[in-house]
């Protein structure tokens, strides 16, 4: 595993046509500035609205407009700063940008969080009234939505209370951002060339795929011994989240927080249920995958810290940018010559980041900007993987710039129960090109190996995130206490019935919830797997039906937030209320199954 290097560019030194063009955004940071001074100068001028709203409909769609003109150009501010930030994490100048709009985005949530409780304060037949206004066209779905939501709304001066509290409310998530990633102390443990290094969250993902059985076990104990440690303080911290999602919901008068957290996109909470449902009723699969592993890896017993080793040999792929470029353009062919368009756009007009420099933020995001295009982060280094990541990210920047070029910035918005189709689609329809035109044998096995893993982490195992959440909600909301020893007792019951009885169930996994961050994110990780699953099924549409399936998914991705997610997605041909999507989506694990275990038998 080698140390960070030393020998990564300055930014400076990374050529222009492989950097984002910020210069979209805002062309000088004096410009920038001179629109920080415009935004909090409308502080005041949204407050005039206050208590006036009633008095007509064009009262109320100037203040909905310049409240859209307020989003717009914060959103403008954040993205310049934190983006120019993320170019190198250490730069200072910008630190202080990102702290400023954040400061100003909270102050002009407060002053604009009396819209809502006024809106409903109106009597039905003066809204009514009002709706009927051409100037309030663009707000159709948003009053229908907030007439939903009527009774959770509070009255102006509690509305008010909330907003100011969620800075104090993100404690809990601060604390384990904090003690995970900067105060956290990991063992030192030698690699599979009989090197000194010491253990990281980001070396673990490295190490605990390694081939020497020694150094993924050292790995593993290393990293899961660090958080036993500290076991006590990780359920406190998780109780506190809890709590805090708790108050919220009940404020609110939600029946659950599950309940509550569902509410925004209008998502039944039977979606929740069938879900866990439908992947328990569909265990063997992955129990059957376990057991492949084993005998594939020639393990006399399969432990926890072997779930991620390969199947294949060490197979390397050398893929240059360019080389990339054209497998996603391939790959995404079955999306039409409309998408195809829009694609080749942003792959050659400044949307993207590609290179690694000193101090960039690590990874790859996608980042809508309305009124100007997406951005994409890369650190893009020659990998398959890299190359999925591109077809991934750019899912989610032509999700943005069709949702933001054919909405209005009321619905331009997708929520995040969409977000995760339109990248996974990509990366599924990615997959099945390299597998129709892979012919190497080793390379065709890493592939299906890589196609079933994605399965098992994406779908099985955030589902059983899924279950633990809503069981620990469960339990807190009857007054039950969340210490670390409940905690670890449910978790490890939760990995013995998933991964079945061929899997050793370590003691060291029991107190893995500690170091999941999605835990903090109130009901996320079920999105996930219903992402994938949409996505499967799109994809498979895609593949074996004709140009109208790619007409609904281009309306899918223009529909952006004019709808309800499960709506929007029933329009384009998958129903997620139904089990079905979930079901094929296992389906195709089991039949890719089959595929492994041909490839192991011949290889």
């Amino acid at each position: 595993m080698p140390e960070p290097s030393t020998t990564l560019p300055s930014r400076d030194q990374i050529k222009p046509e492989y950097k984002w063009k910020m210069e979209d955004i805002y062309a000088t940071e004096d410009l920038w500035q001179a629109d920080f001074d415009t935004l909090k100068g409308y502080l005041p001028r949204i407050m005039e609205y206050r208590e006036t709203l009633s008095q007509s409909a064009a009262r109320l769609a100037d203040c909905l407009k310049l409240r859209d003109e307020i989003s717009i150009m914060a959103g403008k501010l954040f993205a310049y700063a934190r983006l120019h930030r993320d170019e190198n994490t250490a730069n200072a100048k910008y630190q202080s940008l990102v702290g400023k709009a954040e400061g100003l985005l909270a102050d002009l949530g407060a002053a604009s969080s009396f819209i809502e409780p006024e809106i409903l304060a109106l009597p039905d037949a003066t809204l009514a009234q009002f709706r009927n206004n051409e100037h309030l066209a663009d707000y159709t779905f948003y009053f229908d939505n907030l007439a939903r939501q009527k009774q959770h709304v509070l009255s102006p001066a509690e509305e008010e209370i909330l907003a100011r509290a969620a800075e104090a409310t993100q404690a809990a998530e601060n604390i384990f951002n904090m003690l995970a990633h900067a105060d956290m102390t990991f063992p030192d443990i030698t690699d599979e060339n009989g090197k000194t290094l010491t253990l990281s969250e980001g070396r673990y993902r490295s190490l605990i795929m390694s081939p020497d059985r020694r150094v993924r076990k050292d790995a593993f104990l290393g990293l899961f011994g660090a958080y036993n440690a500290l076991r006590n303080s990780f359920a406190a911290i998780l109780t506190g989240n809890v709590k805090k999602n708790i108050f919220y919901g009940r404020t609110r008068r939600f029946t659950s927080t599950l309940e509550s957290a569902l509410s925004d996109g209008n998502i039944p909470v039977n979606v929740y249920n069938n879900l866990l449902t439908t992947v328990n009723n569909n265990l063997e699969p992955l129990h059957r995958y376990v057991a492949l592993k084993k005998k594939a890896l020639k393990l006399d017993n399969i432990h926890m810290y072997d779930l991620y080793t390969p199947v294949a040999p060490n197979t390397k792929f050398n893929i240059p940018y360019p080389d990339g470029l054209q497998l996603v353009r391939d790959g995404l062919a079955p999306l039409g010559p409309e998408y195809a368009a829009v694609l080749n756009k942003g792959l050659t007009s400044g949307w993207i980041d590609v290179y690694e420099n000193k101090g960039k933020q690590t990874g790859a995001y996608s980042w809508g900007v309305y009124d100007v295009h997406p951005f994409v982060l890369l650190n893009y280094n020659k990998r398959l993987e890299d190359v999925s990541t591109l077809a991934h990210e750019m899912g989610h920047a032509i999700h943005s710039y069709y949702s933001q070029a054919s909405q209005p910035y009321a619905t331009a918005e997708y929520t995040i129960f969409t977000a995760e189709v339109a990248s996974t689609t990509n990366e599924i329809l990615l997959n099945n090109h390299l597998l129709k035109t892979t012919a190497d044998k080793l390379k065709k096995l890493y592939l299906v190996n890589q196609y079933l893993e994605m399965v098992r982490t994406t779908v099985y195992r955030q589902t059983l995130f899924a279950e633990f959440e809503k069981s620990i909600y469960e339990k807190a909301e009857e007054g039950e206490t969340l210490t670390a020893d409940l905690l670890d007792e449910m978790w490890h019951a939760l990995n013995a019935k998933y991964y079945g009885s061929e899997i050793v169930i370590d003691p060291e996994i029991n107190t893995e919830w500690a170091r999941i961050p999605h835990f903090y994110w109130n009901f996320y990780v079920y999105q996930y797997v219903t992402g994938y699953a949409a996505a499967t099924t799109l994809a498979e549409k895609m593949l074996t039906e004709d140009a109208a399936a790619q007409q609904r998914y281009i309306n899918f991705l223009k529909s952006g937030g004019a709808d309800y997610p499960i709506t929007i997605l029933k329009n384009a041909g998958v129903d997620m209320s139904t089990p079905q999507p979930v079901e094929l989506t296992l389906n195709k694990f089991s039949s890719m199954l089959d595929e492994l275990e041909n490839l192991l038998s011949n290889s």
